[in-house]
């Protein structure tokens, strides 16, 4: 293998330059102050976790993470996402602390990918957890607040997709009883969004026509509340009722936030069907083709660290929301540039200080000897000369 060049970077990272990381840190700001508002308390958790705890009990495989030795033997993770890093602390540092819990995270996650795939494999995540609480309001509190974040972060046309894990793990324990292996492919078919697959597994399998047509018409049930409805149907399990159920519950609630115009039920979304045990949901913005924003129940995670509880939340993509928000960006402030001679320059440092303290201008300071300064004068609105 050869030796990297000096300004290459390792496949999947990526630096941002002065105006994307004003930008960057404006949408972060921004969804932030809207997340607190909402009476969410931010937390910071450590970048490297043990494999054995944090690390087993994520959302992400085993293989898409990034794993190190320390001076012990013991295997460590760079953190792949934020959720479980919280639910350690809230089943430790937290204990004494009466449900529900509110909190909050902005942090950069890491992720193992293959190089031909072009992810990123570091990126940012801003987000929520709602603990301790297994309501139907605390479900569409927490897709309300994504929305409100989407709009905060000057997102400006996107749509929610939510479902219900429960609805097709029941579904498919119905239609395609002790099969476990084909349920996987159809599942993982519609993680991947991908129903050209999923069709093509179905025919595959030689079932029933029946059974065909029951498994091939879930890719139809999107839309509003009336999906609920034209589901409950199909559909003679206590789980998958009771899932429907829930989803309707959670559109009523959408609806008295008035949020409801930018959500819609999709009973094929199933999230990651190891990890969510609820409502899970996903949000689109147009024009780019992967989630800005992913959540949903894990009502199973707390109970691995000791201190079980129902659970949901949310995480924004905020570096690729980046490439589509619009009306934010950093504060235009006027530039001020003060050219000092060398007799004058406690004077100009002074006034250079006065200045910043206004809060209201960007201030640079140049000695008259510094053979650049003339020319960078003209990139300033305004330019001080203290001869």
């Amino acid at each position: 293998m050869s030796k990297p060049k000096v300004f290459e970077k390792p496949a999947g990272l990526r630096d941002y330059l002065p105006e994307a990381a004003a930008r960057l840190r404006q949408i972060e700001l921004s969804v932030l102050d809207c997340i607190e508002r909402w009476g969410y308390r931010q937390i910071i958790t450590p970048t490297l976790e043990y494999y054995d705890t944090v690390g087993v009990a994520s959302s992400t495989s085993d293989k898409k993470l990034f794993k190190l030795l320390d001076r012990n033997g013991t295997t460590i993770v760079l953190r792949p996402e934020l959720t479980a890093p919280i639910a350690r602390v809230v089943a430790s540092l937290l204990k004494q602390e009466p449900f529900p819990l509110r909190l909050s995270y902005h942090s950069n996650v890491f992720r193992a990918f293959d190089d031909e795939a072009g992810k990123e494999s570091e990126f940012l995540q801003t987000g929520v957890e709602l603990i301790g609480d297994g309501t139907a309001e605390a479900d569409a509190e927490i897709i309300a607040l994504a929305v409100a974040c989407l709009e905060a972060a000057g997102v400006p046309k996107f749509k929610l997709a939510v479902g219900h894990a429960g609805f097709l793990h029941g579904l498919f324990e119905e239609l395609l009883p002790n099969r476990p292996e084909q349920q996987y492919l159809l599942k993982e078919c519609l993680i991947n969004r991908d129903f050209v697959g999923f069709r093509e597994q179905l025919a595959g399998m030689r079932l029933k026509p029946e059974v065909h047509a029951e498994l091939e018409g879930i890719l139809r049930l999107r839309g509003g509340r009336e999906i609920c409805q034209q589901a409950h149907g199909r559909v003679r399990t206590e789980a998958t009722q009771d899932a429907l159920m829930k989803l309707c519950e959670v559109w009523d609630v959408l609806q008295a936030y008035g949020v409801s115009d930018r959500v819609s039920i999709d009973l094929t979304l199933i999230g990651d069907f190891s990890y969510y045990t609820g409502i899970t949901f996903e949000g689109y913005a147009a024009d780019l083709g992967f989630p800005v924003v992913s959540g949903g129940r894990y009502d199973n995670l707390l109970g691995q660290f000791g201190r079980p509880a129902p659970a949901t939340g949310f995480a924004l993509k905020t570096n690729r929301i980046l490439e589509i928000a619009t009306g934010l960006g950093e504060p235009k402030r006027e530039r001020v540039l003060v050219l000092y001679a060398a007799h004058r320059r406690d004077e100009a440092l002074r006034q250079a200080s006065e200045l910043r303290r206004q809060g209201t201008v960007i201030v640079e300071t140049r000695r008259l000897a510094d053979e650049n300064a003339e020319h960078a004068a003209a990139s300033y609105s305004r330019v001080l000369r203290l001869e």
